[in-house]
């Protein structure tokens, strides 16, 4: 008897499932060892030197802010460099005076190079760095709510504790 293409055969063909998994799973290691994880590549916006500096540039500065606070996280000092601001609400109004007078007058095209670097006490209030935050970047003023912006940039120092 001649079998067809339509006539079933009566056998059964069984695919043995347990070695297909175990090649799959060794594939699967195989491949898990072998990857090799890759850090992501760096930031490549690289600033070049546009020449010889004819003295010190102010964007190359960047201006330090220091808030100093107790155990407690009262502001107890506000800094600016080496010169004290006190620890009053009107310290951070003269901490925007000061930022204001190092960076001249708005529009200056170096404002948006200048930088503020805050190092506060581990455990100094979140509001004092906010209100740092705010009188280092600009001022509103109170009449026409025009805001006249100072500083782009603000970097954060590693925080450490307090010396009180």
């Amino acid at each position: 008897m001649q079998l067809t293409a339509s006539q079933p055969t009566g056998t059964k063909v069984d695919v043995p499932m347990a070695p297909m998994i175990d090649i799959v799973f060794q594939l699967l290691i195989f491949f898990m060892l072998n990857l090799k994880i890759l850090a992501p590549e760096g930031d490549f916006s690289i600033h070049l030197p546009q020449g010889e500096a004819k003295g010190e540039n102010l964007a190359d500065v960047a201006i330090k802010v220091g808030l100093r606070s107790d155990a407690d996280g009262n502001l107890t000092q506000l800094t600016i460099g080496n010169r004290n601001l006190g620890n009053d609400e009107a310290a951070f109004e003269r901490l925007n005076r000061e930022i204001q007078q190092i960076v001249g007058r708005p529009g200056n095209p170096v404002v948006g190079d200048i930088e503020v670097e805050l190092d506060a006490d581990f455990e100094t209030h979140h509001r004092h760095v906010v209100k740092a935050i705010s009188s280092c970047t600009g001022h509103r003023d109170p009449q026409t709510g025009a805001v006249t912006r100072y500083v782009e940039r603000i970097k954060f120092a590693p925080p450490r504790a307090s010396r009180a």
